[in-house]
């Protein structure tokens, strides 16, 4: 019996040629503990807060003890209208909200950011709710390499706090930090090296549209001979 050329073939990767790789090329693996975060609130925010709005804005972004990237799922259906068996086809996708862990100063300022982000969509003086481009913002999640450059990194478009969890007080931990939970909900993320100029500017937008509607018919208007070239 024949055997399949593939099975004669090299291996694809042997261990020193892996470790060669990862010694000179990537510079090590990715450590989930070297990242950046990045909170940009909605510009509401700063009316509504006194003394440094940038400064807690800053220092909550840098108290980020626990981030996670987003992750996205695509919503698939089965495709009946071909024989044999079926297919699943993408017809959308869902991101799911993440969660964060925020260490809080002796001051709280962290923990008052949250809560003065989370009044400008539903303020408690008389129990509203305000409109959404008021309350959402966006943010930013970077990894790091061992040398601190950016090599990856997320943007989390239309993003709020959406859930800000109990934070619990107790005597017996005396040497305790404590943190403060908080769950974003936000409408998409975008990977930051290739997507991030998405969405794009109205006028660009427009731009594309009359390129493309000029140039369909600038074809359409060639004989089909010359089309297929």
């Amino acid at each position: 019996m024949a055997r399949s050329s593939l099975l004669d073939g090299f291996a694809y990767g042997v261990l020193n040629e892996i470790l060669g790789t990862f010694r000179t090329q990537d510079g090590g693996y990715a450590k989930p503990s070297r990242y950046e975060v990045i909170i940009a609130p909605p510009p509401g925010y700063s009316a509504k807060v006194k003394g440094g709005p940038k400064d807690v804005v800053r220092k909550t972004s840098l108290e980020m003890a626990a981030v996670a990237f987003p992750g996205v799922q695509l919503q698939a259906e089965e495709d009946t209208n071909i024989y044999g068996p079926p297919r699943k086809i993408v017809r959308g996708q869902t991101f799911a909200e993440i969660v964060t862990q925020i260490r809080c100063s002796a001051d709280m300022k962290e923990k008052n950011f949250i809560d003065t982000w989370q009044r400008l969509a539903a303020p408690r003086t008389d129990f509203s709710v305000g409109y959404y481009s008021d309350y959402v913002g966006t943010m930013q999640i970077f990894q790091l390499d061992h040398e601190d450059k950016r090599r990856y990194g997320v943007e989390l478009v239309e993003c709020y706090p959406i859930t800000m969890a109990e934070q619990s007080l107790d005597y017996s931990t005396q040497n305790a930090i404590s943190f403060l939970n908080v769950t974003w909900s936000y409408r998409y993320w975008k990977n930051l090296t290739d997507e991030a100029e998405l969405p794009k500017p109205l006028l660009d937008r427009i731009g594309e549209v009359f390129v493309n509607t000029v140039e369909r018919n600038i074809r359409r208007q060639l004989p089909a001979v010359l089309r297929k070239l």
